[in-house]
Formats: C-alpha cells, sequence, structure tokens
C-alpha cells in the first residue's frame, strides 16, 4: 500500500512539470498568433489573412483549437470581411462575418468569461445588421446589446468593451437605444484606456460627424492617420470623413 502511494505521488510529481511546460507552450504559441493577427488587422492584406486562417482551420479540424484560438479566428474572419467590404464584394464580407461569429460563439462555449470574446461578438453580431436583410436588425440588435452588456460585466476597464459599447450606441437607431452623445462618451473612454487604437479613432470621428462637430471630426481622424497611414480602413474613414 505504501509502496503504491509512492508510486503514485512520484508519477504526480514527474507529470506536473509536464503540464505547466506544455500550457506555458500554449500561451507562447497563442501569444505568437495574436501578434501576426495584430499585424494583419493593420494592413486587412487577404494574402496575409488567409494563410492564418489555414494555420487556424487546420488547429480546429485537429481539435487542438482553445478557446484563445477561436477568437483568434473570429478576429482573422472578421478582418477578411472587411477586406471583401473594401472591395465592395458583400457576398463574401457576409459570408466572412457569418464564420467569424460562428468562431467568436464557439470561443465563448469554451470560455464564457471573456470580455474580449464578447465584445467581438457584439461588433460582428453589429456588422451583419450591416449586410441588410428583412429581419437583420431585430435578429441582431438585441444580440448586440445582450453581448455588449455582457462584456461590460465583465471587463469595465477594457478598452475594446468600451468600443463596442460606442459602436453600439452610434449605429442603433435612436428608437432602439442609439444616442451619438453617449456614443462619443463611450469611445472616449475606450481612448483613454489604450489611445493608440486609430480605428476606434475612426469611429469617434464619425460620431462628431454626425454629431455635426467639423473640427473635433478632423481632429479625431488626424489622430488615426497619424497612427496607422497605410492601414486601408483607416483610410477609407479619413475618405469618407471627407463627404
Amino acid at each position: 500500500m505504501t509502496s503504491r502511494i509512492l508510486t503514485s505521488a512520484v508519477l504526480c510529481l514527474v507529470a506536473t512539470p509536464v503540464v505547466i511546460s506544455q500550457t506555458a507552450a500554449t500561451q507562447e504559441k497563442n501569444d505568437e498568433l495574436a501578434s501576426r493577427v495584430e499585424t494583419a488587422r493593420a494592413t486587412r492584406d487577404e494574402a496575409q489573412l488567409g494563410v492564418l486562417k489555414s494555420e487556424l482551420d487546420q488547429r480546429a479540424g485537429q481539435n487542438a483549437c482553445d478557446a484563445r484560438c477561436y477568437y483568434e479566428l473570429a478576429r482573422v474572419d472578421f478582418y477578411l470581411a472587411d477586406a471583401a467590404d473594401l472591395k465592395k464584394d458583400k457576398k463574401q464580407g457576409q459570408a466572412a462575418t457569418e464564420r467569424a461569429i460562428e468562431a467568436a460563439q464557439h470561443a465563448l462555449q469554451l470560455d464564457d468569461k471573456s470580455a474580449d470574446a464578447h465584445a467581438l461578438l457584439a461588433e460582428l453580431y453589429a456588422h451583419r445588421i450591416g449586410y441588410g436583410g428583412m429581419f437583420a436588425g431585430p435578429k441582431f440588435g438585441p444580440k448586440v446589446k445582450d453581448e455588449v452588456a455582457k462584456a461590460m460585466a465583465l471587463g469595465d476597464k477594457n478598452p475594446r468593451v468600451w468600443q463596442s459599447d460606442g459602436i453600439k450606441l452610434l449605429m442603433a437607431p435612436k428608437m432602439f437605444g442609439g444616442d451619438v452623445p453617449k456614443a462619443i462618451e463611450s469611445l472616449k473612454k475606450s481612448l483613454e484606456l489604450d489611445g493608440t487604437q486609430a480605428e476606434t479613432w475612426c469611429w469617434l470621428a464619425r460620431a462628431y460627424k454626425k454629431q455635426g462637430d467639423a473640427a473635433k471630426t478632423n481632429e479625431s481622424m488626424q489622430k488615426a492617420l497619424q497612427l496607422e497611414p497605410q492601414n486601408p480602413m483607416v483610410k477609407a474613414a479619413a475618405a469618407e470623413m471627407s463627404h
């Protein structure tokens, strides 16, 4: 009996470092992956995004994709939707958005305590509304609100959460809770937490334009251009603001 206990104890001591090592390796792999996704975000380069998507799809197919992996997959598909939108390919953009929604939902099935994933899913639902359809607003509008609320409950110091809240308030019709001044407050809060977010500055510029403040629209847009002058989404927003 004593021998079996000692043997079990030794096995535990031997196994523990392996588990720790595997966890550290997964963390390192996910950090490296997130860095590559962030680089692709700033360019919306379809070839670069395609390589990342193939790699992530392969991991998912091999059941080697954890919650963070699915979160990054959702981001990649979201950026592919943006790339399609820039080409005015609505069909491809909608398909990529729907894939991103599925990946974000999968991430939350594995970890429903991720404020980032809830915030991302809220933005994806809002983006899906933009493709239209008779029931898009009634179907996805309440989901945007619900996901933002969950994200805020989990991470009210998270800049992405405040960005999502700002987008929700800016894009929703007034009769369904849209509020431009409150959108500006939320977007400013996001930027107070992280002022390096070029695309959040773009959203703030849109909010100021909707409010009719040309000076602040231009100021916010210039900030975005200073941060990421080569980002095609920033350049598209600048063109939009100039009209």
